[in-house]
C-alpha cells in the first residue's frame, strides 16, 4: 500500500506541473510565415491566433486567392509550431509521460 500512496503523490506533483505549464502556454507565442514573410501569423502556445500582419504589396484584389493560400499556410505553420512547443513542454514537465495515451 505504501507505493500506491507514493504512486498517487507523484500523479499529483504530475498534475501540478502539468497545470504550471499549460498556464505558462498561454503567455508564450510563435510566428510563422509564408510568402517570404509577406504574411505572417502569431500564435499562443496554447494554439490561440494572436495576430495576423499581411504585407499591403499582397493584396491584390485580382488574386484573392493567392492572399488567402497564404494565409492558410501562415496560420498551419503557427498551429504546428505551436503545437511542437506544447508538446515538447508537456514532456519536460512529465518526464515524457504525458504522451501516454491520455493518461495524464
Amino acid at each position: 500500500m505504501k507505493n500506491i500512496g507514493s504512486l498517487m503523490k507523484q500523479a499529483k506533483q504530475m498534475q501540478a506541473k502539468m497545470a504550471e505549464v499549460q498556464e505558462g502556454l498561454a503567455n508564450l507565442t510563435v510566428e510563422a510565415s509564408a510568402g517570404g514573410g509577406k504574411v505572417s501569423v502569431v500564435v499562443t502556445g496554447k494554439q490561440e491566433i494572436v495576430e495576423i500582419r499581411i504585407d499591403p504589396e499582397v493584396v491584390d484584389p485580382e488574386d484573392v486567392e493567392m492572399l488567402q493560400d497564404l494565409v492558410t499556410a501562415a496560420v498551419n505553420e503557427a498551429l504546428r509550431k505551436a503545437g511542437d512547443v506544447a508538446k515538447d513542454e508537456m514532456n519536460k514537465a512529465t518526464g515524457g509521460l504525458a504522451g501516454m495515451g491520455g493518461l495524464f
